[in-house]
């Protein structure tokens, strides 16, 4: 029996992950393989969340707080704003969800980068809304051609900053000319998940427009920098009546108990987030280096990965580097046919991958 499902439901195409580590030792029989699939932290969480974790795991049979209230307030006082100006979700991914559940109804339209994050993608489709890609120029959002793009049925815009997959980065005066020139109708989402990496002097701070007169949210992650990706806790950064509309349609304890907690933790452990960045940006140094050595291009990163061109089939490239023991992103489903993407991993990680790339190719 065929079931009412709307056509723009049957058009989608399910997100695909970066591959697991236990999938590839498995399917290879290799015993000491390296991800670097995901954007994740290679150091891990920081031992004051997996304490926070330990504790917090004694209470499981208890729910969580619904409004996250003790990681709300803590957020707060970090950035200087109001509680009511935070929405916590499970992971990004829940936010984004949410953004369209407040905005979009079928036959609205939503400007984006392309390629860009795919999930937004999956979002804007299964509320029955088109997405309007408006392709990058040298690997660099083009905020000229979205706002000349954006017509009366755009409800939102997104924009990710640092990009991903490229890791370029937006400046804080294009970005500035962006939001004066958006309708006041229109809802901009500036998705920071690389927030912490960023050590430019002139680089955006989605906090800067709390009190435009346009709405735009920010969205931020503890997935990456803070290492608690397999927690999935991310949260918003917006007006208090936009974040209240938000709350209308999150689900109740939508970010569990542990998530909270070793969030806290995180956050208080500012002294392993450094290290995090520091890491990052010295292993950049070292795969630029190498990465020219071996003659292959790339761009520079604001982020903690980096989009590099094979010169090859990237799909190819992606199952070879798997027969070496290294995970890392074919680039093919966001249109670049010839670029994987690789983030940064331990040095000894990164010379691996080095080391395969020659191989390989």
């Amino acid at each position: 029996m065929k079931l009412p499902v709307p056509e723009y439901i049957l058009s989608l195409k399910p997100y695909v992950a970066g591959k697991p580590i236990e999938e590839l030792e498995r399917e290879f029989g290799i015993k000491d393989a390296v991800k670097l699939a995901s954007n994740e932290n290679p150091l891990g969480p920081s031992p004051m969340a997996l304490a926070a974790i330990r504790q917090t795991a004694e209470n499981l049979h208890r729910y969580p707080n619904s409004g996250s209230y003790d990681l709300c307030h803590h957020l707060a006082g970090l950035l200087g704003i109001g509680c009511e100006n935070i929405v916590l979700g499970n992971g990004s991914d829940d936010l984004i969800t949410m953004l369209a559940r407040v905005l979009l109804q079928p036959g609205d339209e939503v400007v984006l980068p392309e390629p860009s994050f795919l999930f937004y993608e999956i979002v804007i489709r299964s509320a029955g809304a088109l997405p309007v890609g408006i392709p990058l120029k040298s690997g660099v959002t083009d905020l000229d051609g979205m706002l000349a793009h954006i017509g009366p049925k755009t409800r939102l815009v997104f924009v990710t900053n640092p990009h991903n997959p490229t890791g370029t980065l937006i400046t804080r005066q294009a970005l500035d000319a962006f939001v004066e020139g958006l309708p006041a109708n229109v809802v901009l989402v500036v998705d920071e998940a690389y927030f912490e990496f960023v050590n430019e002097r002139n680089s955006p701070n989605s906090l800067d427009y709390l009190n435009s007169d346009k709405t735009v949210v920010g969205l931020r992650t503890f997935s990456k920098a803070y290492g608690l990706a397999g927690l999935r806790i991310g949260y918003g950064l917006m007006p208090d009546h936009f974040a209240e509309l938000l709350h209308r349609v999150r689900q109740p304890f939508n970010v569990n108990s542990l998530a909270q907690a070793a969030a806290i933790a995180a956050l208080k452990d500012q002294e392993f987030l450094q290290k995090t960045v520091q890491l990052v940006s010295a292993e950049l140094a070292f795969l630029y280096r190498a990465l020219d050595e071996i003659g292959l291009k790339y761009y520079r990163s604001s982020a903690n990965f980096l989009l590099i061109n094979v010169k090859k089939n990237a799909d190819d490239v992606f199952r070879d580097l798997l027969k070496e023991g290294i995970i890392v992103r074919s680039m093919t489903s966001y249109g670049y046919v010839d670029c994987i993407r690789a983030n940064v991993g331990l040095h000894s990680e990164n010379v691996r991958l080095v080391t395969a790339l020659n191989k390989v190719l």
